[in-house]
């Protein structure tokens, strides 16, 4: 008989079948379905564009309340007699307006940061350094306003510091070899305090000439020279070039410098230097700058009145000063021709360089272009064996994107280019006749990396393979017609500008001057409708929306920007490309646009 069959035995069921992620992700569905419902909520709707509007107005105060301290920080600085903007303690050692041949200039030693005294903190084995900034509008201060700049990482590397500043005002009728007589009389002063050690010279833009000109007129009298962004080849140009190269031919040369001095009763307003570097870039200038402030006040605040007390530093400079600088050099280019003739008679020529020279340049650069800082080497030395036969080392490093002032202001820079250029620098001395390129090998790609994780080599380079030869016809009949123009000039109106011109006149040209008005008018110390905007400011401070809203409208705003900012730089674009075409047609030929090798 058959068995009953038997009924199987029921099997427990684990609750641990169901994925734990599945109902996270059901929740998170869920969660996003309701948020978009709420969006499209007109609520929501509502609710967005209130915060928004709240935060723009307050953004808006505070932007104003910005501008205000930018344009009351500059009236200060002007009250104070305009000081260098260090942020170092320093002690006077030379002022160079005591000296039989006065000029503007003065020697500082860095003594102090942070209130802790650097007097045993250098290494007494290393030569001094000296760092002169650029005196070309602004004023002193670009190359050690802030912790991480050229003099806090010459500090770093035991360095003893000295600092060259200058004034606002020129002495009367003061020129080049003037000032040059005071840089040596500098030079030979830190080299005594430092037992007889050869200090090195480190030059920023303007500054950098100025010591290439002082190392070739005073042979072994310093140690290596460092050049930084300095133009030395004023008719090299490629299409990283900037219309600054051709707008003085344009307006007719040299001219127009002595026209603004004669405005000026004998002196030249440093702002108008200032407005032509802003006219490169009038999409940063005009918009983005302060777009960026307004999009970020709640953090940008702080890092924009810093530069800014800076940037709104006008010094000026002699009639002089700026004519022998334009036309020998920018329109002349006699310096790398060999053909510049000092006031004493000395002639200048680069070959009589034997200090080691470093120069560092920025393809990002719309000042000063690689080619404007090397070319010079081609035209002064033809071969790389006529280099070495003439015993000389030279070394070049360039930076692929910064720009001109990036090159003294970066933090990153500062870090990584200046502090293995300090650390190298004397290498230079044991090199062979030649040329060379300066590479940094950072694998890690932090600028502020040890001292182990990064590689400083110096390849030997070709000067046949620096840079092509550039045609200079054009430029030779630039330099013709400006002279015409100032012989012109000064036959005819110069007299009666002169006549006209007196210190009351001068001084309302300098206040009026739009780089200065479109600053001051910002402080109610100048325009009362500014009166209230501190304490609206402090108001907003006080109930300062903590989130940054989000939706449409945020994004609506920084695409209407970036709108502007592609307009003003598609109008900058034609007006660089209309330049080129009037000058081509003006002066002959093209205007050049090798790329450099």
């Amino acid at each position: 008989m058959a068995k009953p069959a038997t009924k199987p035995k029921a099997t427990t069921k684990t609750k641990a079948t169901k994925k734990p992620a599945a109902p996270v992700k059901l929740a998170a569905i869920e969660k996003q379905e309701k948020m978009a419902q709420e969006a499209t909520s007109p609520f929501s709707w509502m609710l967005d564009a209130w915060n928004y509007q709240v935060d723009s107005w307050q953004r808006s105060v505070l932007f104003l309340d910005t501008l205000r301290q930018r344009a009351n920080n500059m009236i200060e600085h002007e009250k104070n007699g305009m000081p260098p903007l260090l942020d170092f303690k320093y002690e006077m050692v030379l002022d160079a307006r005591t000296f039989e041949t006065p000029a503007n200039y003065a020697l500082l030693k860095i003594t102090e940061i942070e209130d802790v005294c650097l007097k045993d903190c250098f290494d007494p084995e290393k030569p001094p350094v000296i760092i002169v900034d650029p005196r070309a509008g602004h004023g002193p201060g670009i190359g050690g306003f802030k912790r991480d700049s050229e003099v806090g990482i010459t500090m770093h590397e035991g360095y003893p510091v000295y600092f060259v500043m200058f004034y606002p005002d020129p002495e009367p009728h003061q020129t080049i070899t003037d000032v040059l007589q005071a840089l040596r009389i500098f030079v030979e002063k830190a080299k005594e305090l430092h037992g007889g050690k050869a200090p090195i010279l480190y030059g920023n833009c303007q500054a950098g000439w100025m010591l290439t000109i002082l190392a070739a007129d005073c042979e072994g009298l310093s140690g290596p020279v460092v050049a930084n962004g300095s133009p030395l080849s004023y008719w090299a140009s490629s299409e990283e070039g900037n219309p600054m190269q051709i707008s003085g031919s344009l307006v007719g040369g040299v001219w127009i410098s002595r026209f603004l001095s004669d405005l000026g009763n004998g002196t030249f307003d440093g702002a108008w230097l200032v407005q032509n570097f802003e006219h490169l870039n009038p999409a940063n200038a005009l918009w983005e700058k302060y777009y960026n402030l307004y999009a970020n006040i709640d953090t940008e605040r702080d890092r924009f009145l810093e530069f800014e007390r800076w940037w709104t530093g006008f010094y000026s400079l002699s009639e002089e000063e700026i004519t022998t600088t334009v036309e020998n050099l920018f329109i002349g280019n006699k310096l790398e021709r060999g053909e510049l003739q000092l006031d004493d008679g000395c002639t200048i020529n680069l070959k009589d360089i034997t200090n080691p020279l470093l120069i560092f340049a920025s393809h990002g650069d719309n000042i000063t272009p690689p080619r404007q800082a090397l070319h010079w080497i081609r035209q002064v030395y033809p071969t790389t064996d006529a280099l070495k036969q003439a015993g000389q080392r030279i070394a070049y490093m360039i930076n692929p994107n910064v720009g001109h002032l990036g090159i003294f202001v970066s933090a990153k820079v500062a870090k990584l280019e200046h502090r293995a250029i300090l650390e190298h620098v004397r290498e230079m001395e044991n090199l062979k006749p030649g040329l060379y390129e300066m590479k940094i090998i950072n694998p890690t790609g932090n600028p502020d990396c040890r001292h182990d994780q990064y590689e400083v080599r110096f390849e030997e380079r070709n000067i046949e393979d620096l840079c092509e030869s550039i045609p200079s016809e054009p430029f030779d009949v630039v330099r013709r017609v400006s002279e015409q123009n100032d012989t012109l000039y000064c036959w005819t109106l110069r007299p009666w500008v002169q006549a006209l011109a007196n210190p009351i006149s001068a001084e309302m040209l300098r206040v009026m001057h739009p780089m200065r008005l479109s600053r001051t008018m910002f402080s109610e110390k100048v325009n009362p409708f500014m009166w209230h905007t501190a304490w609206m400011a402090k108001m907003v401070e006080d109930h300062r929306a903590e989130k940054k809203p989000e939706g449409i409208l945020p994004a609506a705003e920084q695409a209407a920007s970036q709108q502007i900012a592609k307009a003003l730089h598609d109008m900058s674009d034609v007006r660089d490309q209309t330049m080129h075409e009037l000058f081509s047609q003006l002066y002959g030929g093209s205007y050049p646009k090798q790329e450099m090798k």
